[in-house]
């Protein structure tokens, strides 16, 4: 099966992306489901959180995006309520060249730079763009509550 081979080479992979800010571990002993984490970076409203996603592949693996999601709550404008992240990446510009480690530095960046012009949520979007100082507070009070 080529997509357990590609599947388990990306998770060794991950292991060099640690000093990154990015890992990764299975659920369970299934390599089809991993949980990944983000650290928060210095800089950002998210800094000194740990961000949990989980990584869900499909059976035809690298053909298809795998499914990521943040199971820690974010408040985040690319980011909904359920924690499904808005990343063209992950739709139609996903291509099997792509890895996870690549699209978790992908989500890191937004994290660092929220795409303002395609947000899931437009009120936090709004919020972003007029008034930062109170985007940027709240962004932190929701990582010191949900990410530590």
């Amino acid at each position: 099966m080529t997509s357990l081979i590609r599947i388990k080479k990306e998770f060794t992979d991950i292991a060099k992306a640690e000093g990154k800010g990015i890992s990764a571990q299975l659920v369970g002993d299934d390599f089809f489901k991993w949980q990944a984490t983000i650290n928060g970076e210095e800089g950002t409203p998210y800094k000194g959180g740990v961000f949990f996603l989980g990584v869900d592949f499909p059976k035809n693996y690298p053909f298809s995006p795998p499914k990521i999601k943040f199971e820690t709550k974010i408040y985040h404008c690319n980011v909904n309520e359920k924690g499904e992240i808005c990343l063209d990446e992950l739709k139609d510009k996903w291509s099997p060249g792509l890895t996870v480690t690549r699209i978790l530095e992908i989500i890191m960046n937004i994290m660092k730079t929220p795409n303002v012009d395609s947000p899931v949520n437009a009120e936090i979007a709004t919020e972003l763009k007029t008034n930062k100082a109170k985007h940027d507070e709240t962004a932190a009070e929701w990582t010191r509550k949900y990410a530590q």
